[in-house]
């Protein structure tokens, strides 16, 4: 996690316009990407999402448990 709030800052200090013209090659987009995927022992990883509602509510109802629901709208950076 320290590793990709880091790595955040560093492209929030770096501008842009300076990586598209430096050029980023496919291997430092690899490394950088790689970098970025969230942990594989993550707990969120762990829940069995669904990504139909009606199938959400209908396992929801049989195991008498709350329903869950992540709804957004805009820019997930909440740049809008």
């Amino acid at each position: 996690m320290k590793r990709i709030v880091l790595l955040l800052a560093a492209l929030t200090v770096t501008s842009w316009t300076s990586l598209s013209a430096a050029g980023l090659s496919d291997a430092e987009f690899r490394k950088l990407h790689a970098e970025l995927q969230p942990d594989n022992s993550a707990l969120w990883r762990t829940v069995p999402w669904k990504i139909s509602v009606l199938d959400g509510q209908q396992k929801a109802a049989e195991e008498k448990k709350p329903l869950f629901i992540w709804a957004m709208d805009g820019h997930p950076l909440g740049c809008t």
